[in-house]
């Protein structure tokens, strides 16, 4: 997951850290996407339909979404590393109560609890390396924490495809929750070395102090755009990903396991976008990197639903992974900027709209599928996710065509 010379602490943070908020994350994004090829093993496990079986993907992303506003704060006023170590324990907790589930709701609970717990790990790590890493060191670390998350990603789907056809849904569970354990306990060892939070929490009622730092975020227009832009951008996208292993499943019988193994190139494709990034960025701009980055994912959504062989879906899910994060990576730089004097409202504002869009997407997926089958779900989550990207693109150069002459 990470180079050795990871082992060596970058300027700013203390030996250990970042390998320790990769491991993390790696168990964060495994979670989140464990559950997406076990879907029609799930519905014959609990006699539920698929879209019922799909709310063990629905609740985790909304409750994840929501969860963004809460952290901030908790990580400011405790300490970020210190949360993460403690949201670690919570996820072994949880993974716990995803094994023991006896029955499907009990199993939407504790998967509703697990992206509680799972929200705060991301963003609060990302936090944590921009308060101790300069900006001028910064970007090339967040890019090593990255892989952690990607291969975590694509480890998810995977184990789950694993687990469908021989292991038993509730083994990767267990699994899970091991992993997080070491990792709390490795957070609370290296933890020893990270300073504690300085300063006094501001004074005043908490709760609406944030309600009115999210306030102002809105009040900006271009804030508004992103917002809106990174929510459908995860309805659309993540609705189709979610059943790519489904739809490869039904459409040409393979095994779950395969099904998920295929997603690994969706991995592949952000890992190829990570290392090659900064050439992307000096030659496309912004501007031409939104539009592109929805034209290649529809245009790897439409190739997946219609492709005569299943192994066409590797090269697909490939130019997906690419194409997302060319589209996403984008929205980010602009989340970061869109209201620059409120930076921790406005970050989390977004990560709550991207996980909201997610479950929202996935809900309405499961509702589809069930009517119309997997192959009209690839073609609109294609032509959304087209609009999406072609419509930011134009914004955002008219928004930069209005600062140059603002400027001027």
């Amino acid at each position: 997951m990470l180079s050795s010379s990871d082992t060596e602490a970058p300027r700013g943070l203390p030996p250990g850290a970042l390998l320790a908020l990769g491991l993390a994350a790696f168990g964060s994004a495994f979670a989140m996407r464990l559950t997406d090829p076990l879907l029609p093993r799930l519905a014959q496990e609990f006699s539920v339909s698929l879209a019922q079986a799909a709310q063990v993907v629905t609740v985790f992303s909304m409750a994840y979404g929501l969860a963004q506003l809460l952290f901030g704060p908790l990580g400011d006023r405790f300490g970020k590393f210190r949360v993460i170590g403690w949201a670690a324990m919570a996820c072994a907790l949880a993974s716990v109560a995803c094994a023991l589930a006896p029955g499907h709701a009990e199993l939407v609970g504790a998967r509703l609890v697990a992206g509680i717990a799972a929200a705060a790990i991301i963003p609060l790590s990302m936090a944590f390396i921009g308060d101790m890493v300069a900006y001028a060191d910064r970007q090339p670390v967040l890019a090593r924490f990255l892989v952690g998350q990607i291969l975590g990603m694509s480890s998810g789907v995977v184990v789950g495809g694993l687990a469908a056809d021989h292991l038993g849904w509730r083994l990767p569970f267990w699994g899970l929750a091991a992993w997080f354990v070491a990792i709390a306990l490795t957070m609370q060892r290296v933890g020893r070395r990270v300073p504690r939070p300085s300063g006094t929490p501001a004074a005043g009622n908490p709760v609406r102090r944030m309600a009115g730092e999210f306030a102002k975020v809105l009040s900006v227009p271009w804030a508004r755009v992103v917002l809106a832009t990174v929510f459908l951008e995860g309805a659309c996208i993540f609705g189709a990903f979610a059943f790519i292993a489904v739809h490869l499943h039904a459409v040409f019988h393979l095994p779950l396991a395969a099904a998920g193994a295929t997603l690994m190139a969706f991995g592949a494709g952000g890992i190829l976008f990570a290392f090659g990034a900064r050439p992307l960025v000096a030659r496309m701009g912004e501007t031409r990197l939104a539009a592109w980055g929805g034209a290649i994912v529809a245009l790897a959504l439409l190739g997946i639903a219609w492709a005569p062989a299943w192994w066409l879906a590797v090269p697909g899910c490939l130019a997906a992974g690419l194409g997302f994060y060319m589209l996403h990576n984008t929205l980010q730089t602009n989340a970061t900027q869109m209201a620059p004097e409120r930076r921790g409202a406005a970050v989390s504002s977004f990560a709550c709209c991207f996980f909201l869009g997610q479950a929202i997407g996935v809900w309405l997926a499961g509702l589809s599928v069930a009517e119309h089958g997997t192959r009209p779900l690839m073609v609109a989550g294609a032509l959304g996710t087209l609009a999406v990207g072609a419509a930011f693109g134009r914004l955002r150069a008219r928004q930069s065509a209005r600062a140059v002459a603002a400027a001027a």
